[in-house]
């Protein structure tokens, strides 16, 4: 039997929540058409309230979607519900585990519910690979909040489903042990298996994944590879540290600048409208004399704040 070319298909996907005596009906997908190429690295990002929690919800059978069809590993999840469930792990937000189980009990039991037999089990080769395996006979509550978020990446890993969804996998994970994480994420997705990220933090997007999809809205805003969609905006910025400290912005011919906490004057302009040397020529006809100067290309974060964050109903830009 040949792999399907998606790991994910979603056509006309719309989810209405129905009016209660508290709050209107809401739309939260609104006929959304997003397909996840098989052994992507796929990031899924958008503002708070997007939509991007009610997919992966409908992906994992926890609600009910309104209309439109949705494969999963080319499985329809009306007509085959449990295969098409089984063909992903989802590791949710919320940490969620039996605090009296041990971490080598809880993986047991998981495996157990997905008819996973014993002879194929294991247990203990995903917890090393997680970094869990001298805690594998503690108790769950004696966890600190990043081993608990560690375990229930295992736990969705115990039947070898051929895609992974993390949501937030990182949310209160330090530092290091974000490393460890991202580096079995990445093997898991070198031997196949299809990843789907949503994350706070789009540096990590921008540099884990392959392809990219923001919503916003309950909309597809943008899907395509993480390269072409950092080239949607056609800017760049020069930095500059001026050899004498500057007490406003000076007034540059054709551009504008913005002197930033450190003393650095930033100047952003179009790349296809002028050059660098065009906005230097600028800095020093403003009597600035330059001690340093570099030049930063737009990032993820740039890219996904022009996309998003176009009306006033939006929360802030802070929150990812």
């Amino acid at each position: 039997m040949s792999l399907p070319d998606f790991a994910i298909e979603a056509t006309g996907l719309v989810k209405t929540y129905p009016a209660s005596k508290t709050a209107p009906a809401k739309t939260a997908l609104k006929g959304v058409d997003l397909v996840v190429p098989r052994g992507s690295m796929f990031g899924l990002l958008g503002p708070n309230g997007a939509g991007k929690s009610t997919f992966i919800n409908i992906l994992a059978g926890l609600v009910k979607k309104t209309e439109g069809e949705v494969k999963i590993w080319d499985i329809d999840i009306d007509q085959h519900a449990r295969d098409a469930r089984a063909a992903i792990g989802v590791v949710p937000q919320e940490l969620a585990a039996d605090v009296f189980f041990t971490p080598r009990e809880s993986l047991e039991v998981q495996a157990g519910l997905y008819g996973v037999p014993k002879s194929e089990r294991r247990t203990m080769e995903i917890l090393t690979a997680l970094g869990l395996a001298d805690k594998a006979d503690a108790y769950v509550r004696q966890l600190s909040g990043g081993m608990k978020r560690r375990l229930m990446v295992a736990k969705a890993m115990v039947h070898s489903p051929p895609i992974l969804i993390l949501d937030e996998p990182t949310a209160g994970v330090d530092v290091e042990l974000r490393r460890q994480l991202w580096a079995y994420v990445q093997e898991l997705n070198q031997k196949g298996v299809t990843i789907v990220l949503t994350t706070h933090y789009l540096e990590e997007a921008q540099a884990l994944c392959d392809r990219i999809a923001i919503v916003n809205r309950g909309e597809v805003v943008a899907c395509e590879p993480t390269r072409d969609l950092l080239r949607r905006l056609d800017t760049r910025a020069v930095v500059v540290t001026p050899q004498a400290p500057l007490s406003a912005p000076p007034a540059l011919n054709g551009f504008e600048g913005k002197l930033r906490s450190d003393g650095r004057l930033a100047i952003t302009f179009k790349a296809e409208a002028a050059s660098v040397e065009d906005v230097l020529s600028s800095v020093r006809a403003a009597g600035v004399t330059i001690k340093d100067l570099s030049t930063e290309e737009p990032d993820l974060e740039d890219v996904f704040l022009a996309l998003t964050y176009d009306n006033p109903d939006q929360p802030s830009p802070t929150a990812y």
